[in-house]
């Protein structure tokens, strides 16, 4: 089912398999609207991202943002999101009022949108044509792949007080090691150069070949069995909170359900006939 379109995040399905998912708001550096309101950009993403995951026509979902940035995080002028663009925003009624009042609103947004992305079956990479601050850091970790440019950089809230959420506190020691973590963890600064030095992103090639090298790589994910990036995506993410007894049985058990597959019976089939296999995920 497609999802409910907002002005603010662009859903751009293609032929080619890819979803491009488009923070718009270029004129704030793609700052957020809201926090956990149903039409704010939190809630959106995750939905544009499950409608993605249910569609067969999808292989590939890119996250990306329109003009100079990719995601600024938190608008710190603080607009009231009650009908921005002729949009009209509805807050969560069950979030009680008081002291734990923030804290709810950040558990029903900002953690829900987290787990939603972490949870997506299908491939996911966050092209990070700018900076990616705060909540825009956090979105980028969760993705699976991240590609960047010489605009990219990485940005925390310690300036304004604020912990790293989900994405940097689990996955940043993960994906960099614990050291260059609580590195950043004490500066809240990181280009793109030493970003992809200690390996936060896959990639980093020029602004001009930043679309053209994410395309390269959707064509080459597309080209594999999405039965085989599903499953062994999943495990991966499971194992890195599981064991090695664990993750043994998870690939043990997923073999045999692979190989009956009909995209690996389709795969061997192009590979004899010498063609293009054509992939259903069934």
């Amino acid at each position: 089912m497609a999802p409910t379109l907002v002005n603010h995040l662009l859903y751009e399905p293609e032929n080619s398999g890819i979803l491009w998912i488009k923070f718009n708001r270029p004129e704030r550096m793609n700052a957020l609207i809201g926090s956990s309101e149903e039409n704010g950009t939190v809630a959106k993403v995750g939905e544009y991202m499950r409608a993605g995951d249910d569609d067969p026509a999808v292989r590939v979902i890119v996250l990306t943002g329109i003009g100079r940035g990719f995601c600024s995080g938190a608008d710190m002028r603080r607009d009231t999101p009650t009908d921005i663009k002729g949009e009209n925003f509805v807050g969560n009624r069950n979030i009680p009022e008081g002291g734990d009042a923030a804290r709810e609103r950040f558990f029903h947004g900002f953690t829900k949108l987290h787990r939603d992305i972490s949870l997506i079956r299908k491939p996911t990479i966050a092209m990070i044509n700018g900076p990616a601050v705060g909540a825009g850091m956090d979105m980028a970790l969760h993705c699976d792949i991240r590609i960047g440019c010489e605009n990219t950089r990485f940005v925390g809230y310690q300036q304004l007080g604020q912990i790293m959420e989900n994405g940097g506190s689990y996955y940043l020691p993960k994906l960099v090691g614990l050291g260059r973590a609580l590195e950043f963890a004490y500066t809240g600064q990181l280009d793109a150069k030493r970003a992809h030095e200690w390996g936060l992103l896959n990639h980093l090639v020029a602004a001009d070949q930043l679309e053209s090298t994410t395309r390269d790589l959707c064509s080459r994910i597309i080209q594999n069995p999405p039965l085989t990036q599903w499953i062994g995506k999943r495990i991966m993410r499971a194992a890195l909170d599981s064991s090695m007894e664990t993750t043994m049985v998870m690939t043990s058990n997923a073999g045999g359900i692979l190989n009956s597959s009909e995209d690996a019976s389709e795969a061997r089939k192009a590979f004899l006939e010498k063609r293009r296999p054509v992939f259903k995920g069934r």
